[in-house]
């Protein structure tokens, strides 16, 4: 009797199947994004704005759904919202355009093209193995070990996804494996609290400093356009330096405690590091040179009331000293696809914010949100309305979807409140980062270290919950007082 041959399945029809399904998914979700459009721009104009203002908020609405449903990339929403703004009149060119000359938009590309060179130089590596070689004996020590190299490159790269998941990542990860500490039964070792830890701390580091997020530069972009409050990169360092510290030492000391790993002395990450240290060899020009454009664009910054240098200016000086010590070469920025992306993207949604404010809609929605907070005392509303803020990213696959939707609105509440205007934004630009790890996916390096398998989902949560918690207190209980005192509100 013949023997039955296996039948061999081609793949390829389920691969196209897949595929059509999936653009026929994003086919319903831009249908869903010009449904919204339509029904609010073709309704009647309110009492108190004008039809071209109208039109405004709904494209403006459209392209906030379109970031969240995604049936296009973010830069392909926010080019089409900029261009039926135009078209429609709601914009003049001109206004649909100004964005992309927005001060703002234009530091978060010099602060991708100062990330690119940390990458590709090496720099963040070799200073994340010579505190690791200097102090990690314990682990917890390896934790403060990481989260100082983060600290201390935070300010140059404002892409959490490429200096927690592009650089800090590996490392930990390497730790892990040098532990024997690998997913399943042996990652309590060590690896599931590193890989935990990390990630959950970051938060207040990205918090600390205004180029420490893309998010971050998008908050600061839309206090200006709606409020007309200004915060220079020396401002926020100083307002957050004080809670920022407290968190980065409070935060990994109660994870130790609550979720402990097994090995507690670690005598062979020095091992580890003392040997990349090694590999890597001794400091290469583009490194020295790109330490010297770092540190200056730091000076520069922090010392702006004394040198009146306009931050960007700082940040594309900064880029363009790179360029010519040719610590990266043009193609590098040109082939950083995050640089480009960012530019269009927070160019649009800029311009339409400050649109927004022009044509006098923050005005009117300050009116009309006036009474949902009414009855309360300011710092009552000022509580209910940042812990809604922050709260709300449990809805957002992405930190900067989540300012673009709701910061100016509970900006506009808040004020409308009787809340401080400088304090409200204060917290609420503060409050851009923390809740980055309540969830797996909340921010661009959560899949990465939550994908790596140490940590299920119902305690990644659920410890992303406690630090919430423990960063909203920190910030807001020393951070107030703390803005106070420094004459901030």
């Amino acid at each position: 009797m013949e023997q039955e041959k296996p039948i061999v399945r081609d793949g390829a029809g389920d691969h196209k199947g897949e595929k059509k399904q999936s653009e026929d998914n994003k086919l319903v979700r831009g249908l869903i994004v010009l449904g919204v459009a339509a029904a609010i721009g073709f309704s009647p104009v309110p009492v108190g704005l004008k039809p071209a203002a109208w039109h405004l908020l709904a494209i403006f609405v459209a392209v906030i759904l379109g970031f969240i449903l995604k049936p296009m990339s973010n830069s392909v929403v926010a080019l089409a919202g900029v261009s039926v703004a135009a078209l429609v009149g709601a914009l003049k060119p001109a206004q649909a355009l100004a964005g992309f000359s927005n001060p703002t938009v234009w530091t978060i590309v010099s602060a991708f093209v100062l990330a690119t060179a940390f990458i590709k130089t090496g720099l963040g590596r070799r200073i994340a193995y010579m505190v690791i070689y200097a102090i990690g004996n314990k682990t917890l020590k390896i934790i403060y070990a990481i989260l100082i190299t983060d600290f201390i490159i935070a300010p140059g790269m404002s892409s959490t996804a490429a200096r927690m998941g592009g650089m800090l990542y590996p490392i930990v990860r390497s730790l892990c494996t040098a532990f024997g500490s690998e997913p399943g039964p042996t990652a309590r070792r060590i690896g599931s609290f590193l890989l935990l830890t990390t990630h959950h701390s970051g938060s207040s580091t990205s918090a600390t400093f205004m180029t420490g997020s893309g998010a971050n530069l998008l908050a600061v972009g839309l206090a200006a356009s709606a409020f007309d409050i200004h915060i220079t990169w020396g401002t926020w360092a100083l307002g957050a330096i004080v809670p920022g510290l407290a968190a980065l030492l409070i935060v990994p000391y109660c994870l130790y405690k609550v979720y402990p790993p097994e090995i507690k002395e670690t005598p062979e990450a020095r091992q580890l590091a003392s040997a990349e240290l090694a590999k890597i060899g001794k400091l290469q020009t583009a490194e020295k040179y790109l330490i010297g454009v770092f540190l200056s664009m730091l000076i520069l910054w922090s010392t702006h009331p004394l040198n009146h240098i306009d931050p960007v200016v700082v940040a594309l000086l900064g880029a363009v000293a790179m360029l010519l010590t040719r610590v990266i070469d043009w193609k590098d920025v040109l082939n950083d696809n995050k640089v480009w992306d960012s530019l269009i993207w927070m160019g649009g949604t800029v311009a339409l914010a400050d649109g927004l404010k022009k044509v006098g809609v923050i005005d009117w929605l300050a009116k009309l949100a006036g009474g949902s907070v009414s009855g309360f005392s300011w710092p009552v509303a000022l509580v209910i309305l940042v812990v809604c803020y922050f709260y709300s990213q449990y809805f957002f696959a992405s930190i900067a979807a989540r300012v673009t939707a709701v910061f100016t609105t509970f900006g506009v509440i808040g004020i409308a409140a009787g809340v401080p205007p400088a304090l409200l934004v204060l917290l609420l630009c503060y409050s851009t980062h923390l809740p980055q790890a309540i969830t797996h996916y909340s921010s661009g390096s959560g899949p990465i270290y939550f994908g790596a398998g140490y940590v299920d989902q119902e305690t990644w949560w659920k410890l992303g919950f406690m630090v919430s918690v423990i960063n909203f207190v920190i910030w807001a209980g020393l951070g107030i007082p703390w803005w106070k005192f420094l004459g901030l509100w």
